[in-house]
């Protein structure tokens, strides 16, 4: 009788838990791998899903911020046709003198570079392209971070004197000169320097190539012709506002970040009164600070991220319930075991921590080999997408510790159920 509660009473090292957990998962490797899956999936969703998100923002920012930071853009008031609004800078509101007057007594401004914009058919030869031609003047390199890759940028005379010459952005460079073409975001590799391209009927002498920007938030940087204010407005659109020449807008690069209120601030004043707005009267122009745009983008796709993050999440929950299946069909299946064991001595919380370790074993390892597919599915995504290749920490962190947790659950009622088996009971079962 003290002989058999002192063989109730054994306690097993924690070294010989883990010997006997391990020997049974690799005894029954088909078995194990299958409830591992669910945590492989649920961690490698979560990390990838996390870093391609954190890339893509972080990509877009700079790209954002590649063309120029601490920006402003004015544009023109909206147009309506039909009831429809046809979209800033569709209406005649600002002119040259509006760009130029802001330039001269805004004193938190640095550079102010107007633009006219229309969309037109350049033409070479036999090729033609639908592209965006944009009148524009000597500031408009500083301020948007754009500088020629071949050949040169306007001089101040070509731009007073409306000159029949342009500077073409890599993809237009492409599409006309280009055979065959290339769609990747690299620089032109044809020469059209002194070459003649038409534009609306009129021939324009090439003189430069822009470096490639590439496409931000839908819209591709490359794919623009540039030309001499003077000579869009005159040639091209052909018609001024009553006030002088007519603009689509301008950009207004600020000293520094902390002079954009005052900057926006002042150029709205300025403009109102210039255009005779008074409240309740609503502005006839719209600006966009850049800073909020890259602001407003970044908490967009932080969002999106978290969401899907949150879906790859529910994997994890599942692959919880498929280890709590699989424990619970495996306490089944080794009811002889238990008996055998509980007999010679095993205790209750023996049995629980041999179940809760196996289940803890299947959901690290399955954690550990779940991290190193999301890094490697985040890796090639960067590779593939060109976006930097960013991984959180915290996810991996979050991710692991999670993994580690499902375990724990998934195991507690299969290991519960194993402890209580009835000895006796258990040794009479097939």
């Amino acid at each position: 009788m003290g002989s058999k509660t002192k063989l109730q009473t054994v306690s097993i090292p924690i070294t010989e838990v883990l010997s006997m957990a391990v020997e049974s998962l690799w005894n029954n490797r088909l078995r194990t791998s299958l409830t591992m899956l669910g945590v492989i999936i649920g961690i490698a969703s979560v990390i990838a899903i996390t870093s391609v998100g954190q890339g893509v923002q972080k990509a877009t920012e700079l790209q954002i911020q590649s063309l120029g930071t601490n920006l402003l853009n004015i544009q023109s008031g909206a147009s309506r046709s039909g009831g429809i609004n046809q979209g800033g800078g569709s209406a005649s509101t600002l002119t040259l003198a509006d760009a130029k007057s802001i330039a001269a007594q805004a004193p938190s401004i640095q550079q102010v570079a107007p633009y006219l914009s229309r969309q037109r058919q350049a033409a070479y030869g036999n090729t033609n392209t639908l592209t965006l031609l944009n009148g524009v003047d000597l500031n408009f390199p500083a301020v948007r971070n754009l500088n020629p890759v071949q050949g040169r940028y306007f001089t101040q005379e070509e731009i007073d004197t409306a000159k029949s010459v342009v500077v073409l952005g890599a993809k237009v460079c492409k599409d006309l000169f280009e055979n065959p073409k290339v769609t990747e975001p690299t620089a032109c590799t044809a020469n059209p320097i002194g070459e003649n391209v038409r534009l609306q009927g009129n021939l324009y002498q090439v003189i430069g190539v822009m470096e490639p920007k590439g496409n931000t938030g839908g819209f591709d940087q490359d794919d623009q012709v540039y030309l001499p204010l003077l000579s869009m407005s005159s040639r091209i659109v052909g018609t001024n506002s009553l006030q002088g020449i007519s603009i689509s807008g301008f950009w207004i690069k600020v000293p520094s970040d902390d002079e954009m209120e005052a900057a926006q601030f002042q150029v709205t004043n300025l403009l109102r009164l210039r255009h005779n707005i008074y409240p309740p009267q609503l502005d006839d122009f719209r600006i966009t600070n850049q800073a909020d745009i890259i602001s407003t983008f970044g908490n967009v796709v932080g969002l999106m991220t978290l969401m899907v993050g949150a879906i790859a999440g529910i994997s994890l929950v599942v692959g919880g319930i498929g280890i709590a299946n699989i424990m619970l069909v495996s306490v089944i299946e080794r009811t002889r075991e238990i008996g055998i064991r509980k007999a010679v001595g095993a205790t209750k919380n023996a049995i629980l921590s041999q179940f809760l370790t196996e289940a803890i074993i299947v959901s690290i390892v399955g954690g550990c080999i779940g991290i190193g597919l999301g890094v490697a599915i985040a890796f090639a995504a960067s590779s593939a997408f060109k976006f930097p290749f960013i991984i959180s920490m915290m996810a991996v962190v979050a991710g692991f510790g999670l993994s580690a947790i499902v375990g724990l659950i998934a195991g507690v009622i299969p290991a519960r159920n194993a402890a209580k088996l009835d000895p006796i009971a258990a040794l009479r079962s097939d």
